[in-house]
Formats: structure tokens, sequence, C-alpha cells
């Protein structure tokens, strides 16, 4: 028997006890009607009967909320039966008196993290625990109440929209969601409305959908509107949830403005110097759309500078650019007048009722007059000149003149970085071009020039030109042979075998193409080894006359070839060819050629020479060894074994006298040297008058009186400048004793009692200082300690 707090649907059945069949007939028809999930088992002696319990989510009570009852028909009520829960929650969510059967929620539950627990119970005898009903599963199902307010997900949104659009133009669609059940009552069914926004805007209640509420809204005048929509749950009825949500409305331009110029006319003043394409003036047109609604197009209508002038919008900023397509002449003509005319380039057509989407404006255009440069006839010439031509050969002439009124005389002049082995002259006054060295085509066949022209009433005012002289060929050079040629003749050769082909070069080019004739030098005609044959292809053939070539006869044979050209007057050469006797395998390819090949036939093998090589590079690496082992022995050791390997003790076995000597160091300088200044280099008779060092040598000594002069110069220096800081301090220590100005500088006599450094502190500085410590510190009585 089951016993639930709230049936769906309604229906109450708290404290009622039925028994198996009369539950079930009374049950059946409110489970077929009401509860399709409801679960009924039967069985023939005795069973459970299972239903779905149901229970309120956020529950405030201060005790555990009653759920149901569980009761088995085997429970006589004597104690004998305890009922179990197993499942999801059992015992933490929900509690069981296993003696009553009654089930409690002991937390406070929300659908929206899980909307029902499956659990199972089961009767058990008290006794032995063992089960007297069979274990079966029921539902505990979390009924739902409004406890969650709707909320946009998707927000805060933004929409774009054109501007003059039609009421009820769709903007955006806003949707809230609502985490109650929906389908249980009102809880999850929203209304949507507009809090702000009105009367631009509305929205459909039930699908969120945002449209326009006013026609002909204008993106010039107002381009974005924010609006915030509310969602109510309960179908919007008083004590709905409700959640908002921003939605930034931008309206997207349309080209529903026409272009118009700022001013109706307009006047610029140019120089006529100006290179063509240069920019002459520039027209501010206004409109008040944006982007591609607000391109613009130009074009000229009328006016007397048609083929003149070109104008075009700029990409950035969509002004009217005049641009020059000819040059200017302030002589010629003096000043233009345009009509220009301006469009957008893309026009909406539902807008063409609100004015033509044009305008035009006329535009006026000064030449300023500048005194311009000559102007040569030809800005490039081209000229030709034979390398035959002798020097002062007129080769062209140029011509410039003054475009200005003034009509200055002209004078031309070479641009010498343009010809700076001076091949040309141009005279100054007509402009003749001639030539000043003599011309080699093979050296440099076209030559660059630059012609400058310059009035001669404003020297500032230069004009320039470009001259390409093409020197023109003559047969002037002898063939040679086309490459360094390294010919080889096996001693198997055979008489009449093609030992070499040759071909030749000539550095002339001319027009009909070069033709090479070969033949052997009349000295050579003769000889009994070799023939030449001409091969009328601009090749020769070099073919053996007999056989036999041995190396040890002759290694190398030396054959004259005459080479002659096809040019008028004709030009040869005589070319040598030398050829060496190689022995060769069987396919004719040379092994070893020359006279060392013969010598190592004659007697020796290559396994003699590769021995003999051996030898010789041992014997000079013992060489080396012992030069380099008696060069280490000789060299003295500088560094103490017993001290730190950084330390370099260097030894020159001299001690000085100190002051009394006078032999070993010169103390003049540095005693006084205003003294030796005033001396005027004089020498001392008890001194050395020049030492080379602070060391005797035998060495004749340099002159010290460079020394002196350095030292009084940086002093003198150092003197001067007041704002040098000192870095270097001078320091003369010329005495050591009784007597010298400086005193002593030994540290023997601060042993003294009427010494009054305090040594004390050598005794806080660690083992390492003990022995200084001992030698200067004090006793307790005051004085002195003593080693």
């Amino acid at each position: 028997t089951l016993t639930n707090a709230k049936f769906s649907g309604e229906k109450k059945m708290n404290g009622c006890m039925l028994s198996l069949n009369a539950c079930y007939h009374t049950c059946k028809p409110w489970h077929e009607n009401f509860h399709p999930m409801l679960n009924l088992s039967l069985q023939q002696r005795r069973s459970w009967v299972w239903n779905q319990f149901f229970v309120l989510e956020e529950y405030t009570g201060d005790e555990p909320l009653y759920v149901g009852k569980l009761h088995s028909d085997v429970d006589k009520g004597e104690g004998q039966v305890k009922y179990v829960l197993n499942g999801q929650g059992a015992t933490s969510i929900f509690t069981i008196d296993e003696n009553t059967g009654d089930i409690h929620a002991t937390k406070r539950l929300d659908r929206e993290e899980q909307a029902y627990y499956t659990l199972r119970a089961q009767a058990r005898n008290r006794e032995n625990n063992l089960p007297v009903e069979p274990e079966s599963e029921f539902v505990i199902k979390v009924q739902d109440i409004n406890d969650n307010e709707p909320k946009f997900l998707n927000g805060p949104y933004s929409a774009r929209v054109p501007e003059m659009s039609p009421v009820g133009t769709s903007v955006v669609t806003v949707v809230a969601t609502d985490a109650d059940d929906p389908t249980y009552g009102n809880s999850a069914r929203v209304i949507y409305s507009i809090l702000e926004g009105q009367p631009y805007f509305s929205v459909e209640p039930k699908t969120g959908v945002v449209k326009t509420a006013l026609p002909n809204m204008d993106r010039e005048a107002r381009d974005q509107y924010l609006l915030v929509i509310q969602a109510k749950d309960m179908v919007g009825q008083m004590g709905g949830l409700s959640g908002t949500t921003s939605v930034m409305v931008t309206l997207t331009d349309v080209n529903d403005n026409p272009p118009h110029f700022s001013r109706k006319s307009y006047q610029f003043s140019m120089s006529e110097s100006l290179p063509v394409a240069s920019v002459v003036a520039k027209i501010k047109t206004l409109d008040s759309d944006v982007g591609p609604n607000a391109e613009m197009e130009y074009r000229i209508v009328d006016g007397d500078g048609l083929g003149l002038f070109r104008i075009t919008p700029d990409r950035d900023t969509q002004e009217g650019l005049i641009t020059l397509q000819k040059g200017l002449d302030f002589e010629t003509k003096s000043s233009y007048t345009l009509r220009v005319e301006v469009s957008n380039r893309n026009i909406d057509l539902r807008f063409l009722s609100l004015g033509p989407f044009s305008d035009t404006a006329t535009v006026r255009l000064i030449v300023e007059n500048v005194d311009e440069p000559p102007v040569f006839s030809l800005p490039l010439s081209k000229m030709l000149i034979s390398e035959a031509a002798k020097v002062g050969t007129t080769i062209g002439t140029v011509s410039a003149h003054d475009p200005d009124s003034t009509n200055s005389p002209i004078r031309y002049s070479i641009d010498r970085n343009t010809d700076l082995e001076r091949f040309f002259n141009i005279d100054a006054t007509t402009g003749v071009i001639s030539t000043a060295k003599p011309l080699d085509r093979e050296v440099n066949a076209i030559h660059n020039i630059t012609i400058f022209a310059m009035e001669s009433l404003h020297p500032l005012q230069v004009g320039k030109c470009i001259i390409l002289i093409t020197v023109t060929d003559i047969n002037d050079n002898a063939p040679v042979f086309a490459i360094e040629y390294e010919t080889y003749l096996c001693e198997s050769a055979r008489p009449g075998q093609v030992i070499e082909t040759i071909s030749a070069m000539d550095r002339d080019e001319p027009q009909s193409g070069h033709r090479f004739f070969f033949s052997l030098t009349a000295e050579a005609a003769g000889n009994l080894n070799f023939t030449l044959r001409d091969n009328k292809d601009n090749t020769a053939s070099v073919l053996t006359m007999r056989g036999g070539f041995q190396r040890h006869d002759q290694t190398m044979y030396r054959l004259p070839v005459l080479i002659m050209d096809g040019g008028s007057p004709a030009l040869s050469s005589t070319n040598t060819l030398s050829i060496r006797v190689c022995d060769c395998d069987p396919d004719g390819a040379p092994q070893s050629c020359g006279s060392e090949a013969s010598m190592l036939s004659a007697g020796l093998s290559t396994g003699a020479l590769i021995a003999i090589l051996a030898c010789i590079l041992t014997l000079l690496v013992l060489v080396l060894l012992i030069v380099t082992m008696r060069r280490r022995k000789k060299e003295p050791l500088i560094l103490d074994e017993e001290r730190d390997v950084r330390e370099n003790i260097v030894r020159y076995d001299d001690e000085g006298g100190g002051e009394e000597d006078t032999e070993a160091f010169d103390m003049v300088a540095l005693r006084n040297l205003k003294l030796v200044r005033e001396s005027g280099g004089k020498t001392r008779r008890d001194v050395t008058p020049e030492v080379p060092s602070l060391f005797l040598s035998s060495r004749p000594p340099p002159d010290n009186g460079i020394f002196r002069d350095f030292i009084w110069d940086r002093l003198k220096e150092a003197d001067v400048d007041a704002s040098a800081p000192p870095y270097d301090s001078l320091q003369t220590y010329a005495f050591e004793g009784s007597g010298s100005a400086a005193e002593s500088l030994s540290s023997l006599d601060s042993l003294s009692t009427d010494s009054e450094q305090n040594y004390d502190y050598l005794s806080d500085w660690g083992p390492r200082f003990k022995k200084l410590a001992d030698l200067y510190g004090h006793s307790d009585d005051g004085n002195l300690l003593a080693s």
C-alpha cells in the first residue's frame, strides 16, 4: 500500500490504508487517466503497490517535508518488519522511518537541478534481516514552482536596420528562456514588451521580434537607438517574474542625399612649369551620406581645356582632383575655364524623387609665368659614328631655344659625368658634337652622354637632353683561337687521324657575319708530322701525317696555324697549337704525357716514388721536432710553481741605490719641473744627461728632453683648462729619509709609542690578520705589543 502526500491532479489519499485488490481497482482509473508513469505490479499472494510520489520544490519549512508512506500487507503492526530505502538521494536527501515507512525530504529540492529521483524500497524481517517482499522501484518527482525569471542568454543585442525603412521592418529577434517546467502551469510562458525605445520601435509579445514603428527615420539626424526589452513569465500576469535586455539599433546609410559643391565657382593658379600628371586643383564636394553612398564621379562637361585637363575623385576624401594632361605655356595661353559636374556613383532609385543626384560648378585656372630653362628640339637623339673616324670628326648637331619671351642666347656643354674619358666635344655656340679621341667599338659600342643647354642671360636656367652615339664597326681585329687548346696525341695514332678540331673568334662584328680561313704557315707547310684541313664552316681539323710517335723521342710538338678573316681589308694572325704526346688506353684516352711519364717508364715505378716521398716527409718531421725541443729548453721559466699560476714574476736583477745613485736615474725631471724648464736644457755635471729608461743600459740613451717637453706640455694644458677635472695627479717622491720634503713613507717607525694610529680592529679580522694584530695592537695597559 502506498500513501502519497499529494497526487498530481490534486487527488489526495493521506492516511488511506488500502488492501491489495481494493487499492488496485480504486487507483486503476486514476492511474490510466492522470499518471501514465504509474507502475502497478501485482503478485499472487502479496505485493507492493507503487505510484509516483510528488514533492514541492523550494520547501522552506523548519521540519522535514513529508513525502509519503510505504506499507506492506505483510506488516501486521507487530514490529517484525522494517523498511529500507535505497537509490538516488537515499539517506542524504530522503529518509524513511523503518518502523512506519514514512518518507521525508530533509533538504531543499530544486527541480531545475534534478526533476525526479529514482529509489528502491524493500521490507525486511527485523530479526534475520531477510527480505519479506521483493525489492521494487519507485519515483519521487519534484513539482515545479515559479522560482526562475526569464533570461536573455544572448543579450545584450546589437542590430542594424537601413534608414528610411517602412513601418514593420524586422530588426532583430530576442529570445528569453525560463528554467521552470514548461509543461506545468504558466511558469515558463513568456511575454515580451518594450520598456525603452518607443515610439521608434515595437516588439511582438509572443515571438520577441523587434520591428520599426515609425517611418522615415533619418540616419543623418540620429543614427543609434538604445532599446530595453522585458520578458515576463506567467503570461505577463501579476506576480510573474521578469528579465530585461538591451538592444542597440544602428541605422545604416542609404543614398538619400544628393552631392553638391561647396561653392558654385572656383579659381586656382598654377605654374606653367608643372610636369604632366600634376594636380592643379582640388574641389571639395559635400554629401551627408557615407561609404559607397558618398562615392563621387566627376567629369568636365564644358570649357576651353577639355583635352588639357582631367578630373578624377580622390579615393580617400572623394574630392575632385584636376590633373594636367599636357604641358602648359604661359606665352601661348594664360588662363582656362572649365565647367565640372559631380554625381553619385551608386544611386538608389527609391529616392530619385528627392531631386537630381548631381551638381555643377565653374573652375577658372590661371597660368603663372616662370623663367623656364631652354628646351631641346629633341629630348633624345641617336647618332652614328665609325670607329675609324679621326679626331675632330663631326657626329651631329643639337638645338635648343629659350621658351620665354626674352629669347636668351643658348650655350651648350657636355655633362662630363657621362663622358669621363672625354671622347667628345661640343661647340658651345652651334651645338655641333665632334670626336675628341679615337673610338674603339670593341671597348665601348654605345656612348650615352648628356648635353646641357644654358641661357646666357640666366645661367641658372639649364635644360638637358640625352644623346646616344653608336660606334659602327670596321675590320680592325684579327681572328684568333676561340679557346686555349690542349691537344693530346696518342703514341698509337695512325696516319690521317683527326687529333683536334679548332675554331676562331673575332672581336669585330661584320654585318654579313664571320668567315674564317685556316692554313699552316709557310714554315710549317712542309712538315712530315701534321697537316691542316679547312672545313669551310669556320672550323679546321688537325690530322697526323704519320704514325709511330714516341714520348721519349719528342714530348711536345708546336704547330703554327694561320687564321684569316673575310673582311676588307682581310686581317690574319698566327696561332700556335701545342700537341703533347701521351700514352693512351685502348679507348684513346690519354693516361700519361710528357717527360715525367717517360722517366717513370724508364726505371722508377710508382711504388718506389711513393716510398721515397714518405722517407723525405719522415725526415722533415724529425727535424722539426728536434728544433722545437731545443727552443723550449732555452726559454726561461717565468712561472713560480709555488705561487698562483696567474702571477707573473719579472726579475730585473738590478737594484738602485736610492737618491744617492745618480748613475741609474735622473731625478731632476720629476723633482722640479720648473727648474728644468728654466735651465734651458743644460745638463748637470753629477748625473748622466741622457737616459733611455729607468735601468742602466749599454745602448746610447735618447734625449730625455722629449719626455720633459711632453710632461711640461701636458701640465700646461691642464693648468689652462679650467673645466677639466683633476683626472691625473702628479706626486713626486724623490727621497726617503731625513731632510726630504716628503719625509719618509716607511712604516717601520710606526712601531713607536708616539703613533696615534689604533690597530686594535685587526683582531676582529680573523686568523689571517693575527700576526699583524700582535705586531701593532695594544695590550690592556695601553702599551704596544712587541713580537
